[in-house]
């Protein structure tokens, strides 16, 4: 019995990491790189998303519950899972290491960025690129942004991986090689979205 619940416990926290977590953060990525068009153009995209239909309640159904659940089971695993980098140091076993690492550090970014930003808002200051603007005035914040945002956008694309090998999409090694190559460009071309974003605030 205990068995089944570990087993659905890490089938639902690995689906809930990318979908609707992981959609999220492609949306977030890109709403937010219109900022290198312009606070115009940023301005224009914020109000958009800001302007949908049942928002508040989107929010907490598709994001702040799975991200909560996502979170807590999270560090669950993170805290009792056994790593082998000192003993094997196979790939893998890193990749291990740093899904948990990032995994917290995205964490302590996220809740920052939401009382920063979403708490923020509902203390009467509006969501714009000045916002932005005025959260990276100083190169502490830049740097922690930058590590939050690259720590997210790794957490997001190994996972991935292992949502892919855990759901059966790719059995085999060669398959998982295959896949470990498209996370691995996804990492990066997210990031450089992300980077980008961050200097366009700047």
């Amino acid at each position: 019995m205990a068995g089944n619940r570990e087993f659905f416990n890490r089938r639902l926290h690995s689906l809930l990491g990318v979908v609707p977590i992981g959609l999220f953060l492609l949306v977030h990525l890109t709403v937010n790189h219109q900022a290198t068009g312009g606070a115009e153009s940023f301005n224009r995209a914020a109000n958009f998303m800001e302007s949908l239909p049942f928002l508040h309640v989107l929010e907490i159904l598709l994001i702040f519950l799975p991200l909560l659940y996502h979170a807590i089971y999270g560090l669950y695993i993170a805290f009792t899972g056994t790593v082998n980098t000192g003993k094997f140091g196979y790939f893998r076993n890193w990749m291990y290491l740093l899904q948990r690492i990032t995994g917290v550090i995205t964490l302590i970014f996220v809740a920052w960025h939401v009382w920063e930003t979403r708490i923020a808002m509902m203390f009467g200051t509006p969501l714009n690129y000045q916002m932005m603007e005025d959260i990276l005035s100083s190169p502490f914040m830049i740097g922690f942004y930058l590590v939050g945002i690259i720590s997210a956008i790794f957490h997001f694309s190994n996972g991935l991986w292992s949502f892919m090998v855990s759901w059966g999409i790719t059995l085999s090694p060669r398959s998982q090689v295959i896949s470990t190559y498209v996370t691995m460009i996804i990492f990066v071309v997210l990031s450089i979205v992300g980077i980008q974003t961050v200097f366009a605030f700047i």
